[in-house]
């Protein structure tokens, strides 16, 4: 008679040889595949190469997901697909596997990345599997690979992978950098990198470079633009716009935009602003999500200790010969700050404006920047001129304009363009009365309000990177959470271990703008509007008597 044991290990077999049939069903109704990795596939894809001896450890059943060689024979939770294994497959259980689990001999696999490839013992591991065992002793092989793969890996994601090994194996970058994540989901994003790693490494050698391998060249292109994006990109929160992407996934989408963006606006932009302006594009919330107080300043957090807040200036440009006095003070900001300066002149209409004119205005516009040694392009829109500086505002870290007609009082204050833009535009603005100030001591209104405190960020970082003269304005009765405003803004400097001249006054109107003349400031930073409408409209706000009544720039921030 039979032994008990090898009868039931048949009984066994028979059920899952008969759940395999019905995966393999449900694979194809759901498309998903069903299938063990081949790790000769693997192998050949990834470029393996290299392994080291692990010995004997304990590993996850479920982290095994191909096989040496029998790949065909099981299905992916190894379930037997070949009615004439079950001999083979029950003897092995009768032999070796009792109720407890006790007895199953030790498998060998190689191991690559997070998962396992099973050389010897595809039937233990397929009764394993079958009992529930969640882990299981094996003798370890690592194969080495810079490829990330998971347990729920897809054959049709190896694609994907033997991608991004082709793309590491030409550019080095594996062997360069520390940590490298560079996942991507969608098959073809790694030529598309390669394209521009290429391109990168044109403009080196056409810079005079010699001796400039590809390498070299992608090391470049991965430190000075991909890294700079992928920070940007999570510091400012953008992947809760793709969920199920990756970083790399949104760098590939934006790069695809980016030329038409750049083509359509006449100006050369940063591939994160790039970024920002597509997705506020497709997407209304993520346009609420960045004009929100505090937005700017906690995009740039990082920036404001390791680089220039101001990478990139928006200077709107009229008919008016003195609006490009804006333009005069952008370029002193630029050449502290090694910026880029993207000019804009708008109008009303179509055919306003000759290709004669255009010309003109282009030349004196490259003249000027040229002068100051900075770079700048210039260009033309159609349309209202308010409405076009704050979509283009999301390109840019800061706006310069020439104040021409400053809010007026009462309720005409309503329809005031330049308080429109101040309210609604996304990046600080600094306006413009008069004369070029050389912006040496600053002049900070602070009274505690989350506007006033975006004008302590900007106005410390001038006080550290501009080595700028600071004093700072507050009133007996201004307030913070935990205290007097004055206190909030002395923990701040302390923090970042500066120190500036305070100043207290009962607060009026007049009181910015004679404090300011009294200590000889040349510049004025403050928070954007606060309150209700119909404060400005019966009392009066502090930026529209200063904008009417000063002659220094004023850096409002919001």
């Amino acid at each position: 008679m039979r032994n008990p044991k090898y009868q039931l290990a048949l009984q066994d077999f028979q059920s899952a040889h008969l759940r395999a049939k019905l995966q393999g069903v449900l694979a194809r109704v759901t498309g998903r595949s069903n299938e063990l990795l081949s790790y000769e596939d693997i192998a050949r894809k990834l470029k393996l190469q290299g392994r080291s001896d692990k010995g004997v450890q304990t590993i996850p059943v479920d982290a095994i997901v191909g096989s040496v060689g029998r790949y065909t024979d099981f299905t992916r939770t190894f379930l037997p697909r070949r009615a004439g294994d079950q001999e083979r497959w029950a003897n092995v259980k009768a032999a070796t596997f009792d109720v407890m689990g006790e007895g199953l001999q030790t498998i060998e696999v190689y191991k690559v990345s997070e998962v396992y490839f099973v050389m010897d013992g595809n039937h233990r591991v397929s009764i394993a599997k079958q009992e529930g065992l969640k882990a299981i002793e094996a003798h370890v092989i690592e194969i080495q690979t810079d490829i990330p793969l998971t347990p729920d890996i897809q054959p049709d994601e190896l694609i994907i992978k033997a991608e991004y090994a082709d793309f590491l194996e030409q550019t080095g970058l594996s062997k360069t950098q520390e940590y490298l994540d560079l996942r991507i989901t969608i098959p073809g994003g790694y030529q598309k990198l390669l394209d521009e790693v290429c391109v990168c490494h044109c403009q080196i050698e056409e810079e005079g470079q010699k001796e400039c391998s590809l390498q070299d060249s992608a090391e470049s292109w991965y430190r000075e633009i991909y890294l700079p994006f992928a920070e940007a990109v999570r510091e400012r929160g953008m992947m809760r716009w793709f969920p199920g992407r990756t970083i790399t996934d949104l760098y590939v989408w934006m790069s695809e935009h980016r030329d038409e963006l750049e083509k359509e606006l006449g100006w050369s932009i940063r591939p994160e602003a790039a970024a920002e302006v597509v997705i506020q594009r497709k997407n209304r919330r993520a346009t609420s999500a960045e004009t929100k107080v505090g937005s700017w300043r906690k995009a740039r957090l990082l920036n404001r200790y390791s680089e220039h807040l101001f990478r990139d200036i928006l200077v709107p440009l009229g008919d008016n010969p003195e609006s490009w006095q804006a333009l005069e003070q952008a370029i002193s900001i630029a050449q502290r700050e090694n910026a880029n300066i993207h000019g804009l002149h708008t109008v009303e209409k179509q055919g306003k404006l000759t290709a004669e004119e255009v010309t003109t205005l282009q030349s004196q516009f490259n003249q000027i920047c040229e002068r100051g040694n900075v770079q700048g392009a210039l260009a033309i829109e159609i349309g209202e001129a308010t409405q076009k500086i704050l979509e283009r505002a999301a390109l840019t870290d800061l706006i310069v304009l020439k104040v021409a007609h400053p809010p007026s009082t009462g309720i005409k204050v309503i329809a005031s363009n330049i308080r429109t833009l101040i309210m609604r535009a996304s990046r600080p603005v600094l306006t413009i009365p008069g004369r070029v100030s050389n912006l040496n001591h600053v002049l900070l209104a602070f009274d505690g309000s989350p506007k006033s405190q975006e004008a302590l960020f900007v106005a410390t970082y001038f006080a550290e990177q501009w080595q700028t003269k600071l004093s700072i304005l507050t009133a007996p009765d201004d307030k913070v959470a935990n205290g007097s405003a004055q206190d909030f803004a002395r923990n701040y400097l302390e923090f970042n271990e500066l120190e500036a001249e305070f100043i207290t006054k009962k607060y009026s109107v007049e009181t910015l703008k004679l404090t300011a003349e009294e200590i000889n400031a040349d510049l004025i930073v403050m928070g954007s509007y606060g309150g209700w409408i119909l404060k400005h409209i019966t009392v009066g706000s502090s930026i529209n008597f200063m904008l009417r009544e000063s002659q220094l720039p004023i850096l409002i921030c919001r």
